[in-house]
């Protein structure tokens, strides 16, 4: 397992993770399988989307606020249950096919590391599935 550290910088944000992630799989010589991604906190997740457009992780971000706001009366007492909601709802982990070295992903497609509780210093942890 490999481990990725990052330091967020709002209490909710989507960081790129894209080119991180491949250059884990180009320094490990990883070739054909799949690269599994996997976020080790419980009010940070991971999603893979549309890279292109900000716009869309915007968008992202307000629709998740507007389902699970902050503040709205939750019994856990550290004050961030949006946070673990929100976590839940994206997923800890994704999944993503390695093929000649490459992140085996769509054209407009990236991996996004989901803040919901920062800033704060995070890791993601990368490893491999061999065919």
């Amino acid at each position: 397992m490999i481990k990725i550290t990052l330091k967020t910088n709002r209490r909710s944000e989507m960081v790129d993770i894209t080119a991180r992630v491949e250059r884990v799989v180009e320094e490990a010589g990883f070739k054909e399988g799949a690269c599994i991604i996997f976020i080790p906190h419980t009010t940070a997740g991971v999603t893979i989307n549309e890279n292109a457009d900000p716009s869309v992780q915007s968008d992202i971000q307000a629709v998740l606020s507007r389902m699970v706001p902050a503040g709205a009366g939750y019994s856990h007492l550290e004050g961030n249950a949006d946070s673990h909601i929100k976590a839940g709802l994206m997923g800890s982990s994704v999944c993503v096919l390695v093929e000649g070295g490459k992140l085996q992903l769509g054209t407009w497609q990236g991996i996004f590391f989901c803040e919901f509780d920062g800033p704060r210093h995070r890791q993601v942890w990368v490893s491999f599935l061999r065919e």
